[in-house]
């Protein structure tokens, strides 16, 4: 194992000191917490406050800032953030409007999100949440109760704080992600595992020669093995299972996100989504927003992730073309 660190034990507070420190005009970090606030001031709005375990990167923290998530809580790598730490989160991000918690749907997560929930409840800050199970490569995974939770909470962010900057209550909010969250569906493929700095071995080995299919974001089997094909049949094999997920209709449109797992160069990204815009402009599917980059990774896995987006509301899209000043939103 390679990793540039010091004390494995230490790496998620150091990598955290280093983010606020490298965009303090941004964020900063709350004392004595693994938790990135944004720096801007508080409009009496709601929050929205998202995280999970660290090796996401730059997930959370890097979607903390104006008109995406008021802050973020870590946990350490691969594991969820405990509930004090959440609480923690929420207190700093409140304005007074009430707080909306994204968590993504692994077992940790949501007992940890919804204990810290009821803890600010406690404290007179009013908390509504939404599970992110935009996963459809498997159901009842390792850590999961039904699908994960995986790249496309990137998109919730981004369009939950969008509602949230234009000053949608805390009701409307609640509303807007419920109906959001099942027009989002993910589905990943991995050409390697990923090394934890404290495991210090990879979470699962696949030959030079073979790929997984619906792998998770921490090493999670997927549903099938097989030998690696060309960038064009693997999107055959994601698009054609997303489609299959979804009723699109002719007169509809949606948005593709092609996403990075940390370890797969820009270069094979985007030969990647050359080839799901084949596919779907042989299908004749309206593709209205695109997005290609490393933003829900696993560490250094090699691989990623296909997340389709179906347009039900106009002012989704809306959402996700807002300009934001975050660290990773580009």
């Amino acid at each position: 194992m390679k990793k540039i660190m010091n004390n494995p034990s230490q790496i998620v507070d150091e990598m955290l000191e280093g983010l606020a420190y490298a965009h303090n005009e941004i964020v900063e970090r709350l004392s004595g917490f693994d938790v990135i606030a944004r720096t801007s001031e508080k409009k009496n709005r709601v929050a929205v406050v998202s995280g999970g375990g660290a090796g996401h990167e730059p997930s959370h923290a890097g979607f903390v800032g104006e008109g995406m998530l008021s802050a973020a809580v870590s946990g350490p790598v691969f594991t969820s953030p405990a509930p004090d730490q959440i609480l923690e989160a929420i207190k700093a991000a409140d304005e007074g409007a009430g707080v909306f918690l994204v968590i993504k749907n692994y077992s940790g997560d949501v007992m940890n999100f919804e204990m810290a929930q009821e803890l600010a409840e406690m404290e007179d800050i009013e908390v509504e949440t939404i599970i992110v199970d935009d996963d459809i490569g498997v159901e009842d995974s390792l850590y999961t109760q039904g699908k994960r939770g995986v790249a496309g909470t990137v998109l919730v962010h981004k369009v939950v704080g969008y509602f949230a900057d234009q000053g949608k209550s805390l009701a409307e909010i609640k509303e807007i992600a419920d109906a959001l969250v099942p027009n989002i569906h993910t589905i990943g493929l991995a050409l390697t595992g990923a090394t934890t700095p404290e495991g210090g071995k990879p979470s699962f080995n696949l030959a030079d020669d073979e790929i997984e299919y619906g792998v998770g974001i921490h090493g999670e089997p997927g549903y099938r093995s097989e030998k690696l094909k060309p960038s064009k049949d693997l999107a055959t094999e994601l698009v054609t299972k997303l489609l299959e997920s979804f009723e699109i209709k002719e007169d509809e449109s949606i948005g593709v996100f092609v996403n990075g797992m940390g370890g797969t160069p820009l270069m094979e990204q985007y030969v990647f989504m050359n080839d799901v815009r084949a596919i779907l402009e042989d299908k004749n599917i309206d593709v209205r927003f695109k997005k290609v980059g490393d933003n829900m990774t696993s560490l250094e896995m090699q691989g990623l992730s296909l997340t389709v987006i179906k347009f039900e509301d106009e002012k989704w899209l809306e959402a996700l073309n807002a300009p934001v000043k975050t660290i990773a939103w580009k």
